[in-house]
């Protein structure tokens, strides 16, 4: 049980470090280009894959409330199956679930009352005049960028012939990271265990 729960917290501790930085010293849409195939850039997005968006508002509240809800089931899920003898590759990959769902969901819920607007300036922590948005209505920082493909298709395909394409195109975070490795180990070397 602690492996899960140190894992979720050294992952929610650098998730959080590198997003406040990033939101405290890009413009949104700023870029600093560390390879080729690797790139800082600041985006924001409400919270669901790819940037797509439930339901405004109301929307928004409802998810990032399921999100908890979901974690929490999660979490008392986790505890129940600890009492099982466990691997500690399984528990590592537990905690990096657990620990990148409560990364964004610390987004969702607290940066729209603790940081300002991101667009067209760099938003500073706890600005006098309030924060861009109510609590459970922040947007995720996403600032991972690894355009590992950047090219063109061969002029003699048919439709898409000569048109630029960039593979691995989204830009995501630790949290998200945490997530897909989590769930990656989870079905290469533990499925049985759940």
């Amino acid at each position: 049980m602690r492996k899960i729960f140190l894992t979720a917290f050294i992952l929610i501790l650098i998730d959080q470090i590198i997003k406040v930085w990033i939101k405290t010293h890009f413009i949104l849409g700023e870029e600093i280009k560390i390879f080729d195939w690797f790139i800082l850039h600041f985006t924001e997005n409400n919270g669901m894959a790819f940037g797509m968006e439930f339901g405004g508002y109301t929307g928004k509240t409802l998810l990032t409330l399921f999100r908890i809800i979901v974690v929490g089931i999660g979490i008392k899920y986790i505890i129940d199956l600890t009492k099982k003898k466990i691997p500690n590759g399984a528990l590592i990959a537990l905690g990096l679930i657990v620990g990148g769902a409560i990364g964004n969901i610390i987004d969702s819920s607290f940066y729209g009352i603790i940081f300002n607007e991101s667009y067209n300036n760099v938003a500073h922590f706890l600005p006098e005049k309030g924060g861009y948005s109510s609590l459970l209505h922040g947007k995720v920082v996403d600032m991972l960028y690894f355009p590992l493909l950047n090219s063109h298709y061969p002029e003699w395909l048919p439709i898409l012939g000569g048109d630029h394409f960039i593979f691995f195109r989204p830009v995501f975070n630790i949290a998200d990271a945490g997530i897909s490795v989590g769930i990656f180990m989870i079905l290469l070397f533990y499925k049985r265990v759940f």
